[in-house]
């Protein structure tokens, strides 16, 4: 089962909130399903061009490569040309920088990925783990 839009709209709050009460600079927050397919995506007033781009790879090289994006950045840094094909292997939608964080249930199971683009990488994170402690659902960041 895949996230609803009820859930990521909740999602989506939880994350702007934690951004707004941490003092982040505008998000954007994007929300995929376990497809890949969008859910539900919000862009906060001031948030800078592109950031839905950027947000969205986060969230879609995530699911795209099975682990959130901090271990993907990790994996730049041992493997650039693996990443780099990786990238070009998936249209180009993987951005290997923190922000980008998988979705799991109680019992394990993948639901989606959630990306968010508009502060440092840590705080996008920080914030995408927040929203999914919104809706009680486990944060994979690695």
């Amino acid at each position: 089962m895949s996230i609803d839009l009820k859930t990521a709209r909740t999602l989506v709050a939880g994350a702007l909130a934690a951004g707004q009460e941490r003092g982040l600079k505008p998000l954007t927050v994007v929300v995929l399903d376990a497809g890949g397919h969008l859910v539900a995506a919000e862009r906060q007033d001031g948030s800078s061009n592109k950031r839905f781009e950027i947000a969205h790879g986060k969230a879609h090289g995530a699911l795209s490569l099975g682990m959130g994006s901090r271990a993907l950045m990790t994996r730049a840094e041992q493997q650039p040309f693996f990443i780099a094909a990786a990238t070009s292997a998936i249209g180009g939608a993987l951005v290997p920088v923190p922000g980008g964080v998988l979705v799991r249930d109680a019992a394990g199971g993948l639901r989606g990925a959630v990306g968010i683009s508009g502060d440092t990488s840590d705080n996008d994170e920080a914030a995408a783990v927040a929203g999914i402690d919104a809706v009680g659902m486990i944060a994979q960041v690695d």
